[in-house]
């Protein structure tokens, strides 16, 4: 069972990399990089999404630990190959999946050069910190360990799934500066989390007691946030819950509300900065909420056995039935349906641009002329990532590699650094066939010979109808 516990736990949290997109942040030919800064440079006159294909984005990964450590084949058995693995991982390990599907997509200039856009998409994250103690507890026992404190603080993990709607829209304020601002209605479809958890578990020699031992929980203060779970469990067949889900997806869930904001500043034709925020809000819990809290502290020092005779067949005495009697007790789980807010997990985005090579512009237009800054057909650059999560940011760094072949392809290579790998290299490309908009992501390229050595791979693809100024 310990195993098996461990494998599944393996391949529930191969999905680690933290919600980065450097490929597309600052792929100007791609629309969806707007929904990574609402100020990114608009190259297209309209662009409509199609529809379910026009944003799928997927990942998997760990910081600590891959498929191969544990079924690499050596003289080790499994079982010590899962022992050093959960002593090679500390605390301070994660792992996250996220994947993203965009419903819908669109954008269009108006006559005064404002790009307005919106679009829905729905999103999966989960985020699990590795339980070092408990992990400990649950496969070595606390024989080893008198006098050891298991903290439950390690308990840390959060996952969800919403829907969200966005409208925005994009100013090119003069030849030099792009802003924008994004604003999202969100719709939780399931939400649950457990956090800010506290207290020990604790073996030692009992007082006054030779050879026993005293166990004890301390201080316990366990809790678990779920929405949108309760009512799922009570419904009756497949059908009731795909109806209930879809109600969520169309903003029949808890509601919450949040912006993006973003700008991008070009001082001169080689030079470009930019940066973006994103998820500023937050999403308010008051419908199908259930809630679980322990709190509390209980001291067992052993079992003093008691050999009555057995008359008429009855039982003997229910010890453990006795023990778990005083344990919930002592410790009680409450289960409550008070409402909770939590905040959306806030991005960062900053890159600084250096263009360089041939210039390029369209061919309807002069922009020396008009006063404009030209575009060149290469550059690099550096980009910067973090993401707020419970025990602290995230971040991510890029060296990247941008090139435009002509009028119709453009692609962008990546070099990241992350808690997850240094070794991560990425590679996009952008394509405009006729009015046909066809792009495709990947990182951690090095890794596709053997998936099972990786600590992460990621992949994005889209496809949209994309009109250009001059059409």
């Amino acid at each position: 069972m310990q195993r098996l516990l461990f494998i599944f736990a393996v391949f529930m949290t191969l999905g680690a990399m933290a919600q980065n997109k450097q490929l597309l942040y600052g792929f100007d030919k791609v629309p969806q990089s707007l929904l990574l800064n609402p100020g990114a440079r608009v190259s297209q006159k309209a662009h409509f999404g199609i529809p379910f294909l026009s944003q799928i984005h997927v990942n998997a990964g760990s910081t600590g630990v891959t498929v191969f450590d544990i079924f690499k084949e050596d003289e080790s058995s499994i079982n010590d190959r899962i022992r050093e693995q959960i002593f090679s991982l500390n605390n301070k390990d994660f792992f996250t999946a996220n994947q993203q599907l965009e419903i819908l997509n669109f954008g269009w200039k108006n006559k005064n050069g404002t790009y307005f856009s919106g679009g829905i998409y729905q999103e999966l994250d989960f985020m699990l910190y590795f339980p070092k103690d408990l992990a400990v507890l649950a496969w070595e026992g606390n024989r080893n360990y008198i006098n050891n404190p298991f903290d439950f603080s390690d308990l840390t993990f959060t996952g969800e799934v919403i829907t969200a709607f966005h409208f925005g829209l994009n100013k090119e304020v003069n030849k030099n500066l792009t802003v924008g601002i994004r604003g999202k209605i969100y719709s939780s479809i399931i939400d649950f989390r457990s956090t800010n958890n506290s207290g020990t578990f604790l073996t030692r020699e009992g007082e006054g007691l030779d050879n026993f031992y005293e166990h004890s929980i301390n201080n316990a203060d366990v809790s678990i946030q779920t929405s949108g779970y309760s009512s799922l469990r009570e419904m009756d067949g497949s059908d009731e819950v795909v109806k209930e889900l879809l109600g969520r997806t169309l903003l029949g869930g808890n509601l919450g509300v949040g912006i993006d904001i973003g700008a991008t500043y070009r001082p001169n034709e080689l030079w470009e900065y930019s940066a973006s925020m994103l998820d500023l809000g937050a999403i308010f819990y008051t419908k199908d909420v259930e809630n679980y809290s322990a709190k509390g502290s209980y001291a067992l020092q052993g079992i003093e056995l008691i050999f009555p005779p057995i008359v008429n067949g009855e039982p003997g005495i229910p010890y453990y039935d006795t023990i778990g009697d005083d344990l919930k007790e002592a410790i009680p789980i409450d289960t409550l349906s008070n409402s909770y807010t939590r905040l959306r997990p806030l991005k960062m985005n900053a890159s600084i641009k250096r263009n360089f090579g041939r210039r390029v512009g369209s061919e309807s237009c002069d922009c020396l002329k008009m006063g404009g800054l030209q575009d060149y057909n290469q550059a690099v650059g550096v980009q910067l990532y973090n993401i707020f999560r419970p025990k602290g940011p995230q971040l991510a760094g890029t060296l990247f590699y941008q090139r435009r072949f002509g009028r119709y392809l453009s692609a962008k290579a990546t070099y990241t650094a992350d808690p997850f790998s240094y070794t991560n290299i990425g590679f996009g490309i952008a394509a405009d066939i006729w009015k046909i908009n066809f792009y495709l992501a990947a990182d951690n390229l090095l890794s596709y010979s053997n998936l099972a050595k990786s600590n992460g791979v990621s992949l994005q693809f889209g496809l949209n109808i994309k009109i250009k100024e001059e059409e």
